[in-house]
């Protein structure tokens, strides 16, 4: 087990406290979420400006991403790209052109099946405080699909990993689409935030798509692997 995959665990534990506290709070006080999400000024702060601190430092924490980030992150910047000697750049393009057809694919199913939480919402079937739970899900979920399934990987994209995955860094947009739906300033920040960093992706990957396939990048190679998210799918 490496180092960064004994990370990824705590960063799961933690994701799972998280989502465990809204849960909890719902049950208990769901007042309080409609309040956060509907009321713009507090004369205290509350657990759920911690939560919304947390998110809001983890989605920066990619747009500026160090050593200690993931492998499936830092493929995307230029000094941890290792090119493989003569590879094909007629591959390289047949896989771009592969990839972003699946790539659009899944945002189009993540759009429809948000598309109906949108509507039920507008019906007055739920509230605001079930699209925080909802999102409070997703973020949970972003971490079962790392490290032990993944629908969208096995279903469309069919990449054999995380690591390689084209749509790695879209997991804030999918968490915080549902703060879409939401007039507010804390749940707007989430949500534009998220896009940025979506757009920040998508920037790199139409302007260095080497550096996104093994076939041009080494590091993304099994033997140069340092993630080793695979040992649990497995």
């Amino acid at each position: 087990m490496t180092n960064k995959l004994k990370l990824y665990i705590v960063k799961l534990l933690t994701r799972i406290a998280a989502f465990l506290f809204l849960f909890i709070l719902y049950i208990t006080d769901r007042s309080r979420m409609t309040d956060f999400l509907t009321m713009n000024l507090y004369r205290s702060i509350t657990p759920l400006h911690i939560i919304w601190v947390m998110f809001m430092v983890i989605m920066i924490s990619h747009l500026f991403p160090n050593e200690l980030r993931s492998m499936a992150l830092l493929k995307s910047k230029e000094d941890t790209f290792v090119p493989v000697r003569e590879y094909s750049e007629f591959k390289l393009l047949r896989f771009v052109q592969d990839q972003n057809k699946k790539a659009w694919t899944v945002m189009l199913v993540w759009l429809i099946i948000n598309g109906i939480w949108a509507l039920v919402y507008l019906l007055g079937l739920i509230g605001e405080a079930e699209l925080l739970l909802l999102s409070g899900f997703y973020f949970l979920c972003d971490y079962i699909c790392i490290l032990f399934y993944c629908p969208f990987r096995s279903k469309i994209m069919k990449n054999k990993c995380c690591v390689n995955c084209r749509i790695y860094d879209w997991g804030h947009f999918m968490m915080f689409t549902p703060m879409l739906f939401i007039k507010n300033f804390f749940s707007w920040s989430l949500f534009f935030t998220s896009v940025i960093v979506l757009i920040r992706w998508e920037i790199v990957y139409a302007k260095h798509p080497e550096r996104f396939w093994e076939g041009s990048n080494k590091i993304l190679q099994c033997a140069e692997c340092k993630d080793k998210t695979c040992k649990f799918k497995r």
